[in-house]
């Protein structure tokens, strides 16, 4: 496909914004991707996925950020959603950066390399159908948000959160040169990490001067592995309770409940400080609460650095390695190689047995024959038979590097995950280039517009843990990515905006649809059985649970609401059922739906309601919601 050629856009006077957010939750079926063969396929969800837009435009510039509940971007996804929103959208694609939480618990299969999308989730293959309501659901969030753009005043800034993350691969990190000497200065795991939190806050303006939240955009370093690889439902791991608790916060303060995202930091050896052996939602919510909480603190501070004076910019380079693997003297090999460590698994998740043996072992680098580009690291099935089983063509080709200007900060969009330092330096280099005081900081954002494996600095890839093996294109690689940032950066600073990307862009994929297809089911949608309740665990909360029969699960749309609960009061009428000031349904984190299997005619499915609300005067009762021509359905009271 041909990407649209840049607008020349009339000059706008001050700042206007619009927002949007779409549901991008599959039905039951498709493959996990984040935990590769360990994962399963998902059997409902307990928290949504969903992508939020942020769309700003100031004087020449239209940018939009879409923040989605993905394992990362996708250059497929970048460029069918530019082309989609090309006729009716002042936007192009230098402008759109499709970002991601990294959440381990979302679907794959949607990437743009055949790599990712046959060892990312637990089976193989393209799915067109699941990408294609990927770029209907976020296209349509993006007309929607320019669409109801209006005049607004933004301020952006940051603050660090200490406690809630933990360096996972701390051994390679403390050997890198810039690290204070650890003899002299002790690092520990809780230090040694990226405790940058950075905040976008855009406020509408109203026509009498005053402001109304309008979104809310996060971008913090911690890999999205609070729910254990052993959970089979879909969900936007910590991040789902990051968002609520800011949205939720923001809501309580204002009375209007924002457009509220995510994307990642530099987080590649960065994990939730979650406790031994407590994987799961219970520890997911302590987190990923307390850095929400932190970053509501971090919107009410900047209520008084709100300003319409924002400067705008833009930049995407697509650098092809087939033609061009070398910038500014930094070159990468012209054969990227998977190494022995990653199939140990990250630390938090080690493979079982296979990560006791060398060289699998992470921490084994080879000692000899490291006169290569791959240097230290042990190629899986050597580099000479590796060739055989992986071609080349499958790996990721084009890396899109991508700088967009925020005001006093330059967001860096990489398609890797990024260490902690690799991400330090890319920033330092790309401050270097950028010729203009108004700019404070560099923030590097990791998965951005696609998925091409990990970065980390030659240092920390000479220890060969399961980061550098995961370096697919040698020890070069961050040398190369902070070259490749700072001359488009550069680019900008003397030019402006800066779009270079392939005049044609198209994929050979191996496709497999995993997307259930639509029936015509026409059979009876029945409760079986009452509520029944079940006591909390160390481990998780209590519940209410509810089964019922309905039509195959490609026949009911997932992505709209399914499920939700009523109370009744001392017998009087029945009612949306709340707690905390917030609506009890499957939009959440405290229902649980999913898809149990096929019966002898429809299908069973299950609602979960965990932490439920008790009261002695106060009855509940499940509403499956009217859903895909499906009638509405209550459940028997309970209390």
């Amino acid at each position: 496909m041909r990407p649209a050629a840049p607008l020349r856009l009339e000059p706008v006077d001050g700042l206007v914004a619009g927002a949007a957010e779409a549901d991008l939750t599959p039905p039951p079926g498709m493959p996990k991707a984040g935990y590769s063969a360990n994962a399963h396929d998902g059997d409902g969800f307990r928290t949504r996925l969903r992508a939020r837009v942020l769309h700003l435009r100031s004087a020449t510039t239209s940018i939009a950020l879409v923040q989605c509940d993905l394992l990362g971007g996708s250059s497929v996804l970048q460029h069918l959603v530019a082309d989609a929103v090309a006729d009716v959208t002042d936007l192009r694609i230098g402008g759109l950066l499709i970002g991601a939480t990294h959440t381990h618990a979302g679907p794959g299969q949607f990437l743009g390399t055949d790599f990712y999308n046959r060892f990312a989730s637990n089976r193989s293959g393209f799915d067109p159908a699941y990408t294609q309501f990927l770029v209907d659901q976020i296209s349509g969030a993006v007309i929607r948000a320019v669409d109801s753009r209006r005049p607004a005043r933004l301020a952006i800034g940051s603050r660090e959160v200490w406690g809630l993350t933990r360096n996972r691969s701390h051994g390679p990190h403390v050997c890198n040169e810039t690290v204070p000497d650890k003899r002299t200065q002790p690092q520990r795991k809780f230090v040694t990490v990226n405790p940058s939190m950075e905040l976008i806050r855009v406020d509408a303006t109203e026509a009498d001067g005053s402001t109304t939240p309008l979104a809310a955009t996060v971008v913090f370093s911690v890999h999205g592995t609070g729910i254990p690889m052993r959970a089979r439902e879909y969900n936007a791991d910590l991040w789902a309770y990051v968002v609520g608790e800011l949205k939720g916060q923001i809501a309580t303060d204002t009375g209007t409940a924002p457009v509220v995202g995510a994307i990642e930091g530099t987080h590649a050896d960065v994990a939730p400080a979650i406790r031994p052996g407590a994987a799961g939602h219970l520890e997911a919510a302590r987190v990923g609460r307390g850095i929400g909480a932190q970053a509501a603190d971090l919107w009410r501070d900047l209520g008084d650095r709100l300003s319409d004076t924002v400067h705008l910019g833009a930049g995407l380079r697509e650098i092809d390695l087939d033609r061009s693997p070398a910038v500014r003297g930094a070159t990468l090999p012209r054969r990227p190689a998977v190494g022995a460590a990653l199939r140990a698994g990250a630390h938090e998740n080690l493979t079982p047995v296979i990560w006791r043996i060398p060289p699998f072992a992470p921490g084994r680098p080879k000692k000899r024959g490291t006169d290569n580009p791959q240097g230290a690291k042990w190629v899986v099935g050597t580099r000479w038979l590796q060739p055989v089983v992986l071609p080349q063509s499958s790996f990721p080709r084009v890396l899109p590097v991508q700088v967009l200007r925020i005001g006093p900060v330059l967001l860096v969009g990489l398609p890797f995950e990024v260490t902690v330092e690799s991400g330090r330096r890319v920033a330092r280099e790309v401050m270097a280039a950028w010729d203009d005081p108004a700019v404070e900081r560099t923030v590097v954002s990791s998965v951005a517009n696609e998925y091409s494996g990990y970065v980390a600095t030659a240092e920390e890839y000479a220890r060969q843990h399961y980061e550098g093996a995961h370096t697919l294109y040698g020890p070069g690689t961050q040398a190369f990515l902070a070259a490749a940032a700072a001359q488009l950066a550069g680019r900008m600073s003397s030019g402006g905006n800066v779009t270079d990307v392939a005049a044609q862009r198209s994929w050979s994929l191996r496709v497999h649809r995993y997307l259930p297809a639509r029936t015509g089911s026409t059979v009876g949608r029945m409760a079986l059985g009452a509520p029944t309740y079940s006591d909390p665990t160390p481990e998780r909360d209590g519940y209410w649970s509810f089964e019922w029969n309905d039509v195959p699960p490609g026949d009911l749309n997932w992505h709209e609401p399914l499920v939700g609960v009523e109370s009744s009061l001392d017998g009087g009428p029945w009612i949306q059922a709340t707690a905390h000031g917030r609506s009890i349904d499957d939009q959440g984190a405290d229902l649980e739906v999913s898809h149990r299997g096929p019966q002898a005619q429809g299908h069973r499915y299950r609602v979960r309601w965990y932490d439920p609300c008790f009261g002695d005067r106060l009855r509940h009762r499940f509403v499956l919601t009217a859903n895909a021509g499906r009638p509405a359905l209550m459940s028997d009271p309970f209390d």
